[in-house]
């Protein structure tokens, strides 16, 4: 049997911070989920809000081709029969084959949080299933605070766990809910229940608050447990949940384990992109397998080490899960990493070459200044072909000044004074801002020059302080985001000025341009 997969993205991840999906998302995530292969999907509880109303009004009319749409809900309410308990028979009459719902399975929480007592709790929870059953749903039961309810009280904690098995769940889930239990102890206890409920089949729930929430997730696997539950990302409430696109990957590659195609774990990558795009977060950088870190590569003994075999410094193909490796250029990246760059000025030349030298020197001595090309592309690309001597400026800058012209500093006035091809050109522009103003101002000039600029636009602007310190003389490193609707590139600045280090990428975004035509 293959590890099922459970994925409840669109309940725990949308309690992260910041995190709030409109009906159109939630459709686009479950399009996501379904194309990498989840087993389930949990769609939250069907009843909560009109906005999940209308959205299981969508799903009931929608064809996935994996994944199986789950509801989700809670026991029934203290002092209330399962008829009279609106939200479950919401649950009930909802159009998804499986539920689940969750229950509590630690005794301090019955008597101190619910107010009920221990032998309540478990008729709440034989009542609910039955109830569910009754009306043809297939039940999964999240045991909530199981393996703190198991510290506490091991007997009563198993015997929720067999309550809810004899009232018919076909899955009974082991929570983590406060994140709090190491491997060890986790897959210690998932084995007791295994070997208990030898005909259930046994899921997984983690919490990250102990940054554990993975490992104990492999660790209840490794015990036994067939069922893993949690967000593909890995956000969620507090630290957030198990991260699924590291389990998958780690199912998949390390334990060689049926859980996906190989085709869909090449999709894993794009898929985080979009998802946290959608969620309106960043993908962590560090994520493994999918960050954008994941097979990065700057000390220039590993870079030498990956680029002569891979394997010395990756522990797996990066397109096996749709990333990419990335050799970062820096003070400390080497010859092996600078030569790609170097490379496609001149094939001609090796890594022991002086070209290559001058090459690495002139890195190190902007670094030096606070430079990092590994932010900038286009101007990395720039610097090398300057060295080799294979790159001439288009125009030069002989003077420039900026000026605020309204009482609020919302409107500035730039002006320029631009050489080219020996005619020298002086402009004026406003602007709402000097980098507007100075950009408004370039565009004047070169346009006229240079028609193939019109097409270029400003993506993004960045500008950090910087430290000074005995190795780092600079205050200011701009970088500019540029794109001419095709390609996209990255240029840096640096300065003791603002005006002048964003004047700086300013320019080397339109000479990149030209250079690359």
């Amino acid at each position: 049997m293959k590890i099922e997969l459970f994925d409840t993205t669109l309940r725990d991840g949308a309690q992260a911070r910041n995190v709030s999906y409109s009906l159109k998302d939630k459709l686009n995530i479950v399009e996501i989920l379904d194309t990498i292969g989840m087993t389930y999907i949990e769609a939250g509880n069907p009843g909560s809000n009109p906005k999940d109303v209308e959205f299981f009004e969508e799903l009931s009319k929608k064809k996935l081709q994996h994944a199986k749409i789950v509801a989700f809900g809670s026991t029934r309410f203290k002092n209330t029969t399962c008829e009279e308990d609106t939200l479950l028979n919401l649950l009930a009459d909802t159009f998804t084959e499986y539920v689940c719902i969750f229950g509590k399975a630690w005794d301090f929480h019955v008597t101190d949080i619910i107010k009920a007592t221990l032998d309540e709790n478990l008729t709440m929870i034989q009542e609910t299933i039955q109830y569910l059953k009754s009306k043809g749903k297939d039940v999964f039961f999240d045991a909530e605070h199981f393996f703190d309810g198991y510290k506490n009280n091991p007997t009563y904690a198993m015997k929720v766990l067999k309550t809810a098995v004899e009232a018919g769940a076909s899955r009974v889930i082991l929570c983590d809910t406060n994140g709090g239990c190491f491997p060890d102890f986790i897959k210690e206890v998932t084995s007791e229940v295994v070997t208990t409920l030898p005909n259930t089949i046994v899921g997984i729930h983690a919490h990250n608050d102990t940054g554990l929430a993975v490992a104990n997730s492999h660790a209840s696997i490794d015990a036994g447990a067939m069922h893993v539950q949690g967000v593909f990302t890995g956000f969620g409430e507090r630290c957030g949940n198990a991260n699924l696109s590291t389990i998958i990957a780690n199912l998949k590659l390390k334990k060689q384990l049926d859980v996906i195609t190989t085709e869909q774990l090449a999709l894993l990558t794009p898929s985080a992109i979009k998802l946290t795009e959608i969620s309106n977060l960043r993908l962590s950088s560090g994520m493994p397998y999918v960050g954008k870190n994941a097979f990065a590569h700057k000390g220039g003994m590993h870079i030498d080490g990956v680029l002569k075999a891979s394997s010395s410094f990756e522990h797996t193909d990066p397109s096996t899960v749709g990333n990419k490796r990335d050799i970062l250029i820096s003070e400390v990246s080497g010859k092996s990493a600078i030569l790609k760059h170097v490379q496609k000025v001149n094939p001609s030349l090796e890594k022991s070459s002086k070209e290559t030298r001058k090459v690495m020197d002139t890195i190190k001595e902007h670094e030096q200044q606070g430079y990092q090309f590994e932010l900038a592309d286009g101007s990395l690309e720039l610097l090398v072909n300057k060295v080799l001597g294979n790159y001439t400026p288009s125009f030069g800058l002989l003077y420039y000044e900026v000026r605020d012209i309204s009482s609020n500093g919302f409107l500035v006035l730039s002006t320029i004074k631009i050489e080219i091809n020996g005619t020298e050109r002086l402009i004026s522009q406003e602007g709402k801002g000097p980098i507007h103003a100075l950009d408004k101002c370039l565009r004047v000039v070169l346009e006229e020059f240079f028609p193939i600029l019109k097409s270029l636009s400003l993506e993004d602007y960045k500008v950090r302080v910087l430290d000074s310190d005995e190795k780092t003389d600079a205050g200011v490193r701009v970088v500019i985001t540029t794109t001419d609707g095709k390609d996209t590139w990255k240029t840096i600045g640096v300065s003791h000025n603002v005006i002048k280090a964003s004047l700086i990428a300013l320019i080397d975004s339109f000479e990149y341009k030209l250079l690359m035509n």
